[in-house]
C-alpha cells in the first residue's frame, strides 16, 4: 500500500489559500483589478490565484493582506504559512518537459480529490490503464507531432504514477463509467486488450472503485457533450470541479449551477449503465470474444 502523495496536499493548500484570499478581498469590497494593481499584476492573475491555479509569492500575499485590512499578526502568520505548503514541489514537476501546464493543474486536483466521478467514451480511464494500453494510446495520439520514443515513455510513466493514488492509505472513491465502445476499440491487438480487460476486472474489486459500463445501444443522452470528470473534495471550503479535456487544453468548470448539471448527468449515466456485477460479466464476455 502506498502513501498519500505530497502533490495533492500542496494543491489543497493552494486552493484553500486562493479561496481565503477571495473571501478577504470580497469582504473588504476590493475589485480584482484593484488587487492586481497593488501587487503589480493583472486582474486575470488575481483570478488565477483565487482559483488556486498558480503559485504564490509570499510578498504578494503579504501585500494583499495589507490591502484587505488583515493587520493581526497571528492571522497574517496563518495565511502566510499556507504559502510555503502551497508551493511545495509535486512529483510531476520533474515531468514538466512533457506535461502541459493545464494538465499539471489536473494532476494536483486528481490527487487532492476525495471523490472522482468520470465518464469516458473513447478510452479506458487513465487511472485504470495497463502500461501497454497507455503506451498504445499515447503513441497514437503523438503521431505526426514529432514526439520521440523517450518522450512517449515519460508520458506513460506519468500515467502509471497517477495510478498509485488508488491504493494509498486514504484513496479517493472512483466511479468510472465507461462506454462499451471503448472496450471494443482494438488498441494494439487481442493480447493487449485481454490484459487490459483483466486489469479492469482486478481493479473493479477494489472497495474504492466502482466500474460501470454504458452498453452499446443505450442513447446516453445524459452525456451528449462527451467525456468529463467531476472532482469532489473533503474540505468544506472547496467546491466541486468539472474537468473537460480538449485537444490542446482543458476547461475547469466550478460555478455551482453548472457543476450541478454535470453531477446530474453523471447520475443519469450511472443509472443507465450496467451494475458493477453485470459490468464484470460483460468484461468476461468481451474478453472471450477476442
Amino acid at each position: 500500500m502506498g502513501t498519500t502523495q505530497a502533490g495533492g496536499g500542496a494543491t489543497v493548500r493552494r486552493l484553500l489559500l486562493g479561496s481565503q484570499l477571495r473571501k478577504l478581498r470580497e469582504a473588504r469590497g476590493v475589485s480584482r483589478e484593484e488587487a492586481g494593481y497593488s501587487i503589480r499584476a493583472s486582474e486575470s492573475k488575481i483570478s488565477r490565484m483565487e482559483l488556486g491555479r498558480v503559485g504564490f509569492k509570499e510578498r504578494d500575499v503579504a501585500d494583499l493582506l495589507t490591502l484587505y485590512g488583515v493587520d493581526a499578526e497571528q492571522e497574517r502568520a496563518n495565511v502566510l504559512g499556507l504559502v510555503r505548503d502551497a508551493n511545495a514541489t509535486s512529483w510531476w514537476h520533474e515531468y514538466g518537459d512533457v506535461l502541459p501546464t493545464w494538465f499539471q493543474n489536473y494532476l494536483g486536483l486528481e490527487e487532492a480529490a476525495a471523490e472522482i466521478r468520470s465518464y469516458e467514451v473513447q478510452f479506458v480511464h487513465g487511472l485504470l490503464q495497463t502500461p501497454d494500453y497507455a503506451r498504445a494510446v499515447i503513441t497514437a495520439g503523438c503521431q505526426g507531432h514529432g514526439v520521440g520514443p523517450e518522450e512517449i515513455e515519460r508520458r506513460v510513466e506519468v500515467r502509471l504514477k497517477r495510478q498509485d493514488l488508488l491504493t494509498t492509505e486514504h484513496p479517493p472513491q472512483l466511479l468510472a463509467v465507461l462506454d462499451e465502445a471503448a472496450l471494443r476499440r482494438p488498441w494494439g491487438g487481442p493480447e493487449l486488450m485481454q490484459a487490459q480487460l483483466d486489469r479492469l476486472l482486478e481493479l473493479s474489486e477494489l472497495p474504492n472503485v466502482r466500474l460501470q459500463v454504458l452498453p452499446l445501444g443505450t442513447a446516453g443522452l445524459s452525456a451528449e457533450s462527451g467525456a468529463f470528470s467531476v472532482l469532489g473534495f473533503t474540505e468544506a471550503e472547496l467546491a466541486d470541479v468539472v474537468y473537460l479535456e480538449q485537444f490542446t487544453t482543458a476547461l475547469y468548470v466550478d460555478k455551482p449551477a453548472e457543476v450541478a448539471e454535470y453531477r446530474q448527468a453523471m447520475d443519469g449515466l450511472a443509472a443507465d449503465s450496467l451494475s458493477p456485477e453485470r459490468t464484470r460479466e460483460l468484461l468476461h464476455s468481451v474478453r472471450q470474444e477476442l
